[in-house]
């Protein structure tokens, strides 16, 4: 009797599990057709539907569903449930951690996915499959972190890799309608659609089965099934992903009014085998101009989110005042996303610089009245500013740098890119330490301030020299780099 009752307990879990995974992958399945509806519309606009650039932007973000579920799944107390002191170590911490794949993405991807010519197309749907896989793999090791952590910086470096290898062949699908901000555009405004609802609806998930780590395990088994409903679109994917014997790139003037690669001759061997690529000029002052704006960006997210909770705003709770953040934060990434596909520049280097003068004066005017509203402000410039600069910053790298050395630049600029934000994180915990909220934001436009006149006098200095040189091909030894290299040859 005993044994029957066990067997009859045992094919009820197995029944109970099955309905469960069934119900999963309906939810999943719903998560991606829903979405996929709505990020359709907006990415076939525009002759992106005829050239394959919707299939890419697509497929995005149905790997962008899958990422938000892992996101909630791993996001434990890290803010709320602790205190404002512990609460900023742990903060700290969780800076670092998002630098480690970054160790492996620069100096390995990168000039890994450079001697790739063929085969993209299975690479994006390769890192989709391997991200599913993991993901099942700890939803049963929540409790063993000698498991978890390694497949968790498995996702981390897969997410990277397949966002080097999509900046890398965008080019290749862009259509004559539209330029490469606003396909960077599109594809990052689809991106957080995605990870909107998808968030959603792992919290959801994560409820239903009553949160903590029983919560967390199914949100990472949902996700799993997300991973691989998404991998169905990478099918659609052109031919065209792949580079041709001698591949078009589309024929836009960089920030200098020059055609593109105009000051950046193809590199040889032992460039490409560099750990810090040479870039050109127009490069250059777009990746610094996108660090600065990627530190102040850093800076007030976390100095703003523990001033928030330290400081009182009249009878605003921190609670309230901390959604506010929240939603000022996610307001401006869509709006970012927006204007840079709205704005159809085809002077990516002028738009950066626009952007970074109007941030400045926002931050030092919000300085002055400081206050709620300001500080809510200030969030919402920043998210929309260094959304702009990012989409503007991929694009000069699209245009500007060989296909030899696309992936390789990518990563080296996404490892920039976020070190820039774990140095303002960073900067803003400690300034946090004081308490002031004016002197967070007087300190942020300062900082602000002397990036750009930096920034303007580099490149006034750059265009004078440029106009006292005889006319000629470009020389391998003009090439600017990045600060701290030495010149090629």
């Amino acid at each position: 009797m005993g044994q029957t009752g066990t067997r009859e307990r045992a094919r009820q879990a197995g029944r109970t599990v099955f309905a469960v995974s069934r119900r999963a992958g309906k939810i999943s399945a719903a998560t991606a057709r829903g979405t996929g509806r709505i990020v359709h519309r907006m990415s076939s606009a525009s002759g992106a539907g005829r050239t394959g650039l919707s299939s890419l932007i697509e497929l995005t973000a149905a790997g962008s569903i899958g990422d938000a579920f892992v996101a909630v799944s791993l996001a434990g107390s890290l803010f709320f449930s602790t205190s404002v002191a512990e609460a900023r170590g742990r903060a700290a911490f969780a800076l670092l951690i998002t630098i480690a794949p970054y160790a492996i993405l620069a100096p390995l991807i990168g000039p890994l996915l450079d001697r790739v010519r063929q085969g993209n197309k299975y690479i994006l749907m390769g890192t989709l499959l391997a991200r599913g896989l993991l993901c099942w793999g700890m939803s049963g090791a929540l409790n063993d972190t000698a498991t978890l952590l390694p497949a968790a910086f498995g996702v981390l470096v897969l997410q990277k890799a397949y966002s080097v290898t999509k900046s890398a062949v965008t080019p290749r699908l862009l259509p004559s309608e539209i330029t490469l901000v606003t396909a960077n555009a599109r594809a990052n405004l689809g991106s957080l659609i995605a990870t909107s609802l998808g968030a959603a609806v792992a919290l959801g998930i994560d409820k239903i089965f009553g949160g903590g780590g029983g919560g967390a395990a199914w949100v990472l088994r949902v996700a799993t099934f997300v991973y691989l409903a998404a991998m169905i679109i990478g099918w659609r994917l052109p031919p065209t992903v792949d580079a041709t014997e001698q591949a078009a790139e589309p024929g836009e003037l960089n920030g200098d009014g020059q055609q593109p690669g105009a000051t950046l001759p193809l590199a040889s061997a032992p460039q490409r085998r560099s750990l810090i690529p040479h870039v050109g000029p127009v490069v250059a002052e777009a990746m610094r101009a996108n660090a600065a704006i990627r530190v102040f960006y850093g800076f007030m997210l976390f100095f703003l989110a523990f001033i928030l909770r330290s400081e009182r705003f009249g009878h605003v709770s921190h609670t309230v005042a901390l959604g506010g953040l929240a939603v000022a934060v996610a307001v401006g990434g869509m709006l970012g996303t927006g204007i840079g596909s709205a704005l159809r520049a085809r002077a990516p280097l002028a738009m950066i610089f626009t952007v970074l003068g109007l941030v400045t004066i926002i931050s030092a005017a919000c300085a002055i009245v400081f206050g709620l509203w300001s500080v809510l402000l200030v969030a919402l410039v920043a998210a929309i500013g260094q959304t702009l600069v990012k989409v503007a910053l991929d694009s000069v790298l699209q245009r500007e740098i060989p296909e030899e050395r696309r992936s390789s630049t990518f990563a080296f600029s996404e490892t920039v890119h976020q070190l820039a934000l774990v140095g303002g994180g960073l900067i803003g915990l400690a300034l946090s330490l004081t308490g002031s909220g004016l002197t967070g934001l007087t300190f942020a436009a300062v900082g602000l301030l002397l990036a750009m006149c930096g920034l303007v006098v580099s490149r006034r200095r750059r265009i004078v020299s440029a106009r006292h040189e005889p006319p000629g091909p470009p020389s391998p030894t003009k090439l600017t780099t990045w600060p701290g290299t030495a010149p090629p040859g």
